[in-house]
């Protein structure tokens, strides 16, 4: 009969916010607290979305990546005082600059540089260095020769 039908699924109803304690949803809401996102009918400008849009991008694979992390390698710096500590005609490259402990491992092996602050009383000959045009100039004054 009419009268005895039921729904095979019944009404569902939504949950009340805004109601009290103990309906679990009172007080903010689930909401959270204050704030333009806790009023009803706003809408957030996506002001950062804008910005990154504008900002031009470049193409390919991992150039927007980690722009900032490239480390310049180290050189190691010795000074022309300190070529003067060595034996005179002694040939000057990394590996004996290593060996004689004027030199770090870790900085030898990215390059020496030589510089021209002090003076040099006895030639020596440098090989695989690099070498600044005042160093030079001092190293050949004294007879010294640069490779």
């Amino acid at each position: 009969m009419m009268h005895t039908l039921t729904r095979n699924n019944p009404n569902k109803t939504s949950k009340r916010v805004g109601r009290g304690q103990s309906s679990g949803r009172g007080k903010t809401a689930g909401r959270g607290t204050k704030g333009q996102k806790a009023r009803g009918n706003t809408k957030i400008r996506p002001m950062l979305r804008d910005i990154i849009k504008k900002l031009p991008k470049r193409r390919g694979h991992g150039k927007n990546r980690a722009r900032g992390t490239y480390v310049k390698p180290e050189f190691a710096i010795i000074n022309i005082t300190t070529l003067a500590t060595l034996p005179a005609g002694s040939v000057i490259t990394p590996e004996t600059l290593v060996t004689a402990g004027l030199a770090t491992p870790r900085l030898a092996k990215n390059g020496v540089k030589i510089l021209g602050t002090g003076t040099l009383a006895h030639a020596v000959t440098v090989s695989k260095c690099d070498v600044s045009t005042v160093a030079k100039e001092k190293i050949i004054a004294v007879g010294g020769s640069v490779a």
